[in-house]
């Protein structure tokens, strides 16, 4: 049997990624996550995943990478289109409110895919895989939040339908350590969990 780190790092899970057929994933790196209330999560956000994430889509732009954004945001004011899990948890960002802006420095540039969502699974309350498979897409590298909640949905949901999923480890946060590597060990046996400085060298490597 396998160790959590060797499940991770399993060289099955190696592959060649072309640039021009890759997507760089950002999931609910919105205002309405930031979650000042938990000063360990505020903390690993701003120090550390924000940075990763803004040097990760820096990087992808003008190396013919698209970069696509989601974010809860409701497609009514009040919410009638949520999910019914969104409804039970109340979760609700309306239509158009400032809540479901990307926080700031990674904000989408004017020919960015942004995609509201009203489930914890990117792909199933989107258009996303039939984006991806206009785009060409094959490979999808995953950042954002929370790590053992939309990211660990998005990861798992994109390696059934077929996509192959990184997730860049350090580009992504949730509310304590513990559950933070928890969901790595989880997920990883659905994708390839690197460094945003790894991912760039694999790149850099094609």
């Amino acid at each position: 049997m396998m160790t959590e780190r060797e499940l991770i790092e399993h060289p099955k899970r190696d592959r060649v990624m072309d640039p021009a057929r890759t997507a760089i994933l950002v999931v609910d790196a919105q205002m309405s996550e930031f979650a000042p209330d938990k000063p360990y999560y505020v903390g690993e956000v701003k120090n550390r995943a924000l940075p990763a994430i803004k040097q990760l889509i820096d990087y992808a732009r003008g190396r013919n990478t698209d970069v696509i954004y989601t974010m809860i945001e409701s497609l009514t004011k009040n919410g009638r289109d949520r999910s019914l899990d969104h409804k039970l948890s109340g979760i609700h960002v309306p239509k158009g409110s400032p809540m479901a802006r990307m926080l700031p420095g990674i904000e989408p540039d004017d020919d960015d895919i942004v995609l509201p969502k009203t489930s914890s699974g990117v792909f199933n309350s989107t258009n996303l895989t039939y984006v991806l498979r206009n785009l060409g897409v094959e490979n999808v590298v995953v950042v954002g939040f929370l790590t053992d909640q939309c990211v660990d949905m998005a990861v798992r949901d994109g390696a059934d339908l077929g996509f192959y999923m990184v997730c860049a480890s350090d580009a992504c946060a949730t509310y304590s350590q513990a559950r933070h590597d928890g969901a790595l060990v989880a997920f990883g046996g659905y994708c390839r969990v690197q460094t945003v400085d790894e991912v760039i060298a694999a790149f850099a490597a094609k």
